[in-house]
């Protein structure tokens, strides 16, 4: 049927989005929408109204009759009953202005509510009323402002995503395509790209998994106590051929034992992206280097190069999801997922650098101190 929609109760419903306003408004799930809201919230007012009308009356008549002003069975005189109307009304006008106060809003509230449950985005409600509902409304906007942040970051990591599989997926689709066009032999020269860009996206899915984990809260962490030095001389040494082959100094600085409460497997994690990314952007020559240092109520682990630095402006962008130059290789996720992982453990990390080249950068992670 054209330009027309059924309700429910067999009756056409106009044209358009009936869920918007202005139609055939109805909340998500049967649930009354706004104007349903406001409506039942305005016959509670006028209840609450004629409610505080009803106990004034009877609270002057009382009152009078003890201070002798009214008879019990005698007629009412009209001075009386003009100051038990006057009562009334002055009550009902102050109660009907102080309830209307704090019912707007929440009428506001409730409107707002059910546009943002329909997904709009940039709803926000005028923060006023009572304390109470003054502090609804804030409560209101800072949620709709992390609603907001959260779709903007999601659109932005699924685009990021996208493009991050489009390129192994095309090199997969070009190989098995020549192949099977008879361009290329199936041989293991020709297979072999394709099982390293399959390799290439399980690690951007891995790391996805434990960003998502991190960003979550939700990542298991197994603690267990461990010597700082030697998480720096386990990762050391895991990196030590990637550096000799890359012609760079690997060192671990000498330092006392520092007992750390942590999950071994996710700081190795952490320092080992580190190292990777010093690594790649540290030229032959040059050296990186790992200590370990206390700052009560803190234990510091370093990460510095001496490779081409990172431009100040560019410091607070570092560990941002597929952050990266054009020419670095990578998922983009190294120091996001460090960032990630670094917070799981209650601690922060930072980056330093003047973007000078040879001057490198010093990347500082700071963990709680054992208690």
């Amino acid at each position: 049927m054209t330009g027309q929609q059924q309700s429910p109760t067999g009756r056409r419903r106009p044209p358009g989005n009936p869920w918007r306003r202005g139609g055939w408004h109805r909340g998500r799930r049967g649930m009354p929408g706004p104007r349903q809201a406001t409506g039942f919230i305005g016959c509670m007012v006028v209840a609450l109204v004629l409610f505080v009308a009803l106990i004034t009356a009877l609270a002057t008549w009382l009152a009078g009759t003890l201070l002798g002003v009214v008879s019990p069975g005698s007629a009412v005189s009209a001075p009386t009953a003009l100051a038990v109307l006057v009562v009334i009304v002055v009550s009902v006008t102050v109660a009907g202005r102080v309830l209307g106060r704090a019912v707007r809003p929440l009428a506001s509230i409730a409107e707002a509510t059910e546009r943002l449950a329909d997904g709009e985005p940039g709803v926000r409600v005028a923060v006023g009323g009572p304390g109470a509902v003054r502090r609804l409304g804030a409560s209101f906007n800072a949620m709709a402002d992390r609603l907001d942040r959260s779709r903007t970051e999601r659109r932005a990591l699924l685009a990021d995503v996208t493009h991050e599989l489009r390129t192994p997926l095309q090199v997969i689709a070009g190989n098995v395509e020549a192949m099977l066009d008879g361009v290329h032999p199936r041989d293991d020269a020709h297979l072999a790209p394709i099982l390293a860009e399959t390799a290439v996206m399980g690690r951007l899915l891995d790391d996805l998994r434990t960003l998502s984990l991190a960003e979550a809260g939700a990542l298991p962490l197994h603690r267990e106590e461990i010597d700082a030095q030697r998480l720096l001389a386990d990762v050391a040494a895991g990196h030590a051929v990637a550096a000799r082959d890359a012609r760079v100094e690997l060192s671990v600085v000498d330092g006392p034992a520092i007992a750390l409460d942590v999950d071994p497997v996710r700081v190795r994690e952490v320092l080992a992206n580190l190292v990777v990314n010093a690594l790649r952007h540290t030229p032959a020559g040059g050296s990186v280097r790992l200590a370990a240092t206390t700052s009560d109520p803190w234990v510091e682990l370093t990460v510095a190069d001496t490779g081409e630095g990172i431009a100040p402006a560019d410091l607070d962008r570092v560990f941002e999801r597929f952050e990266r130059r054009a020419e670095a290789g990578g998922s983009g996720l190294g120091l996001t997922i460090a960032r990630g992982l670094v917070a799981a453990h209650g601690g922060t990390i930072g980056a330093e650098s003047d973007g000078v080249p040879g001057h490198g950068t010093t990347i500082r992670v700071r963990l709680p101190a054992r208690g």
